[in-house]
């Protein structure tokens, strides 16, 4: 008499033996079903493999799985570059580097994501007369400018007949030359303390090239060089209504010729008549870039245009301009901004079935903001903390004093 341990043990052999089979047939079945091409594919194809693709998925599921990008790689596009942006070109004198990257890219301030520097070359970060650019694509699609061939002015220095410092500038250098090598901007505290001109020789009421001057609070020696500055009306911030500094306008050059107080000093160099009360300041020995490369800021830049240097409200290409935003919110020299006009603010006399000649319509109509609209490009070429100077690029429209400024 058999055991019930021994009919258990043979019911759950036997019911192995059966599910054995019936995967067998599955096996048998899927395998006859499919294409030939596919089985020899993956005939010879790592288990791991096999186990690690889902086996509902498509071939063309599977394609477009293997030539997706690995997780986190970038996916921002390529800058575009203009359909007539030439293959080769030689940098001519005048020529600047906004021209340059304008002339490859619809956006320039996209300028340093193509420039290709060639570590063969001197001074590969600067562009110079006679360089060869070449435009050509690299293995990802993307837009590569670089220089193919040097010049001769950056090749042999024999012959120069004056120091390397002749890189195309960003901008053009004439415009911005002033505000690069003087005195711009006063906080209250040098307004205070600052030398200032008493009076003139011969109690003139204004100065220039030439005459003498005497100058009140004068520390310093004889043969001292100091710019003389008009401290004009103070520049205030449209958002919190604070003095964020006060524009000084370059009047004169002063060449100190006897301490004390009074001292004495010769006016030079003379840009405009020189007032008594304008003040003497240290000239501006920050090194203040020349040849910065364009580039959109770095941190989210919104801020607005304060002054017009010259005193105008309306503004066109290549003048300067003050924001109201400085190094504290990450303007620097060569962030490119855009300009946008704020929009109106209009009352909707249509709403609500109002009849279009009735006061009363356009009295309590609903007010609708418009769009800003983009009016220009600036790029800053000097900042201090809470304001800054740019320069504008392009201006498609009028632009004013109050316009918004921008990432673009």
């Amino acid at each position: 008499m058999v055991s019930n341990q021994v009919l258990g043990a043979r019911a759950a052999a036997g019911l192995l033996i059966v599910s054995v089979l019936l995967g067998a047939c599955s096996h048998a079945q899927r395998s006859s079903s499919s294409p030939p091409t596919m089985a020899s594919s993956s005939a010879g194809a790592p288990a791991a493999e096999s186990s690690a693709a889902p086996e509902e998925m498509t071939a063309t599921e599977a394609a477009i799985s293997a030539s997706a990008a690995p997780p986190g790689a970038p996916t921002e596009a390529a800058p575009a570059v203009n359909p007539t942006a030439p293959m080769h070109y030689t940098v001519k004198r005048g020529d600047t580097l906004w021209g340059i990257a304008s002339m490859y890219l619809k956006d320039p301030w996209h300028w340093p994501e193509v420039w290709v520097i060639n570590p063969q070359i001197p001074n590969p970060h600067l562009i110079y007369p006679g360089d060869q650019l070449a435009l050509a694509y690299g293995a990802d699609g993307r837009p590569q400018v670089s220089v193919e061939q040097a010049g001769a002015v950056r090749m042999d220095p024999r012959l120069r007949s004056s120091a390397l410092d002749n890189a195309i500038p960003a901008i053009p250098y004439a415009t911005i030359a002033a505000f690069l090598s003087r005195p711009t901007v006063m906080t209250s505290d040098d307004v205070r303390q600052a030398p200032y001109v008493l009076a003139f020789r011969d109690l003139h009421e204004v100065a220039g090239a030439g005459n003498e001057v005497y100058v009140r609070n004068y520390g310093g020696n004889a043969n001292s060089r100091y710019a003389v500055v008009h401290v004009a009306t103070p520049l205030r911030d449209p958002d919190d209504g604070k003095v964020v500094g006060y524009e000084a306008i370059y009047t004169a050059t002063a060449l100190m010729q006897r301490s004390g107080n009074p001292a004495k000093a010769v006016l030079i160099d003379s840009a405009r008549e020189t007032l008594r009360g304008d003040r003497l300041l240290a000239t501006d020995n920050s090194e203040t870039p020349v040849n910065f490369t364009p580039r959109a800021p770095a941190t989210d830049v919104h801020g607005r245009i304060i002054d017009v240097v010259g005193g105008t409200d309306l503004v066109g290409q290549y003048e300067v301009v003050v924001l109201n935003r400085g190094k504290s919110q990450g303007v620097d020299a060569g962030s490119v901004l855009a300009i946008d006009q704020a929009g109106d603010v209009v009352a909707d006399i249509y709403h609500g079935g109002r009849s279009i000649g009735s006061l009363a319509s356009h009295t309590f109509a609903p007010k609708v903001r418009l769009p800003d609209e983009r009016t220009g490009t600036l790029l800053v070429f000097k900042s201090f903390d809470r304001v800054s100077y740019g320069l504008i690029l392009v201006a498609n429209d009028t632009i004013h004093v109050g316009d918004r400024v921008h990432n673009p």
